[in-house]
């Protein structure tokens, strides 16, 4: 019988002490899917955000590279005082 909720050699999560990730050297952060994020490391995800979005990325090209949901990363956006854009695509003209 398998056994869950165990970080084992069965395809588990490790960290290496050599050094940091590939993930991590590549500015993602490494988050548990549905983990409450708080103090330092809200503060360092939002600041990865804001600065990947103003950089032009999407919403949910971020909530995909974060695992996290677009609603969330919506909310972390707005609280870090990010001037959100607009939906894009074609706009309509005004009609004579």
């Amino acid at each position: 019988m398998a056994r869950r909720g165990r970080d084992d050699d069965h395809g588990g999560t490790t960290h290496s002490p050599d050094g940091p990730s590939d993930d991590e050297e590549a500015g993602v952060v490494e988050l548990k899917k549905g983990a409450r994020i708080t103090g330092g490391d809200r503060s360092k995800l939002a600041a990865d955000l804001k600065k990947k979005y103003s950089g032009g990325a999407s919403i949910r090209e971020l909530a995909a590279e974060t695992g996290r949901s677009y609603g969330f990363v919506h909310r972390i956006l707005a609280e870090s005082g990010v001037t959100l854009r607009g939906r894009g695509g074609a706009t309509r003209g005004k009609k004579s």
